[in-house]
């Protein structure tokens, strides 16, 4: 597990993003972050490729037209305001703007009304043209009166989106190119490229300024299990030691009552075992503001923690001070280390995060804990070859490490996979099978293997492999949702999709994977007011700045939708 937040893509545990889940369940859609538009990159390359520059229409004189202005005395209306665009359209293409600016105004008030068509086309090449001369309001302007004149011309709704852009009105600019995505049926990839450019951009900024005001909110107990279980030579995640802990023997009220209270690290501890968490942060601060013998263990558990409630400016002082901290056990050091090179990585900050794993290497080399949150940093960096190394070597020292083995044979997998290694992916199901012979009480190992099944399409078997995590981890809520998923994409089983997906919030309800993924498939099936309201519940559980920017980014996306098909009656197929 990723020691900032999650494990490396625990939810989806593909290696794909998160924000990739939609395509488990249906068409393609706009749904944020580029879920539909890489997923249609990917199956094939659009005959609608390249950059919309030029204007429309012929540029030589059609039947009837001519120059001279002698010749157009017995011209209707019409034909000379074509007469004018295709002089227009030369100026256009020898880069002379101004003069084609001229005849497509001249085109415009030639043109009679009733020729709804035409005069779009004529609005649309004056803002091609006032595009070529970066006055983007004008480009607005003429785009707007061409699209009241058509309402679903691609063209011109992609020129005001990118003039929208350059504007930075990006919900104006996200409508209108949802819309062209829609009316292109997502074969374009430049129109996809710039709906995921708007919906990041939008994303960060909206969750810069929510998680700047965010009430810290206590993960669930499952979540802080699955978390601290990740570490296996993490002093402050041990039991407490027989010294240490009350004795059950003796008077609760007595003795027991005075050891805890004597240290607040002790009492926090205490209060681990307990699973009571939110009295953890206050007991850390006692000890360290009474600078008592275990500070250096209670600065790191309450850092810990300042993360696990998504307080990483809290945290990061905490963690620099025990790093620093020359006297201090140096698996409380490099730990530190690893949970600050974490959440590094979760700040989008890879440098230094790499930094933080390095250096914890190098002071504790027998560490396996580094290697291992080392190797899933180096397959969120797509460093496959270095991530195997560091799980061999976790393996060497830890040999009866479960995870990460299983994760050591996805990431080989998954290398497989994406390189159409078919000899290669028989050799990772092998493994997958070989692991669950020797680790059966090991939940990860055979989630991992389902999702490779799941690719695999042999939908049977993952469903058994989901049924085996439920069965060691009944309390684990992502294994429902992924089995819900599974539910869809093999037999189309909406009902029992959601039904699963719902006991999931049932079992955590702070499980804001479920809520995501409840309202992609929402997306799916057209409802996009639920959509946004199950995206709004993520983004209030979201542990980190990022993730809760990939949740605003959907739900912009479904948002974005709901405009879309008020102004134009579109929308996107539906499951």
């Amino acid at each position: 597990m990723m020691a900032a937040s999650k494990p490396v893509e625990p939810e989806s545990g593909s290696g794909l993003p998160r924000w990739q889940l939609a395509l488990l369940v249906g068409a393609p859609l706009v749904l944020g972050v580029g879920a539909a538009y890489l997923w249609n990159r990917s199956r094939s390359k659009s005959k609608r490729n390249g950059e919309r520059k030029t204007p429309e229409g012929s540029a030589s004189p059609v039947h009837g037209q001519a120059q001279d202005g002698e010749e157009q005395k017995g011209m209707s209306p019409l034909d000379q305001a074509q007469a004018a665009k295709n002089r227009g359209n030369k100026f256009f293409k020898a880069s002379k703007f101004e003069q084609a600016i001229q005849c497509y105004t001249e085109a415009i008030s030639l043109c009679p009304a009733e020729q709804k068509g035409d005069l779009s086309t004529f609005y649309q090449n004056r803002a091609a043209a006032y595009e070529q001369q970066m006055k983007w309001v004008e480009v607005v302007q003429d785009c707007s009166r061409a699209v009241e004149l058509n309402p679903r011309y691609v063209k011109a709704l992609f020129r005001r989106a990118k003039a929208q852009e350059k504007l930075d009105n990006k919900k104006e600019c996200l409508e209108d190119v949802t819309a062209v995505c829609i009316l292109e049926a997502f074969q374009n990839q430049q129109s996809m490229l710039l709906a995921d450019k708007v919906l990041k951009l939008l994303g960060k900024e909206k969750a810069k300024e929510k998680y700047k005001n965010r009430e810290p909110l206590m993960p669930s107990p499952q979540f802080i299990k699955s978390y601290f279980s990740s570490f296996t030579e993490d002093i402050i995640s041990q039991p407490l030691q027989k010294g240490e802990k009350k004795d059950e023997d003796k008077d609760k009220e007595g003795e027991a009552a005075e050891v805890t209270a004597s240290s607040g690290y002790l009492k926090a501890k205490q209060f681990m075992d307990e699973e009571n968490y939110d009295k953890i942060i206050s007991e850390c601060t006692k000890e360290v503001d009474s600078c008592g013998r275990h500070t250096a263990e209670a600065l790191l558990l309450r850092a810990t923690f300042y993360l696990l409630i998504g307080n990483a400016s809290a945290a990061q002082p905490d963690l620099d001070q025990v790093i620093n901290m020359e006297s201090a056990n140096v698996k409380l050091r490099a730990n530190a280390l690893i949970k600050r090179g974490s959440m590094y990585m979760q700040q989008q900050q890879p440098q230094l995060s790499t930094q933080d794993f390095n250096m914890a290497a190098e002071i504790d080399t027998q560490n396996a804990d580094v290697y291992h949150h080392r190797g899933q940093l180096k397959i969120l960096l797509d460093q496959v070859e270095e991530a195997v190394a560091d799980f061999d070597k976790c393996i060497s020292l830890r040999p009866d490490s479960a995870l990460a083995q299983a994760q050591k044979c996805f990431a080989l997998y998954r290398q497989a996979y994406t390189g159409n290694n078919a000899s290669q992916v028989q050799i990772a199901m092998e493994g997958f099978e070989d692991i669950i012979r020797r680790f059966p009480k090991c939940a990860e190992g055979y989630a991992l293997y389902a999702q490779a099944l799941t690719d695999q399409q042999q939908f049977g078997k993952a469903d058994e492999m989901y049924d085996k995590c439920i069965e060691l981890e009944p309390d684990n809520a992502t294994t429902y949702v992924h089995k819900g998923l599974l539910q869809l994409q093999w037999k189309q089983d909406l009902d029992l999709g959601l039904e699963l997906i719902s006991k999931a919030i049932e079992i955590d309800s702070k499980c804001d994977f479920a809520y995501e993924t409840m309202g992609t498939i929402e997306v799916q099936r057209g409802n996009l007011d639920k959509a946004i309201d199950m995206f709004n519940k993520a983004i209030n559980l979201a542990k980190s700045e990022m993730e809760m920017a990939h949740l605003y980014s959907l739900c912009d996306a479904a948002y974005a939708q709901t405009e879309v098909a008020k102004k134009y009656g579109l929308k996107p197929p539906t499951l």
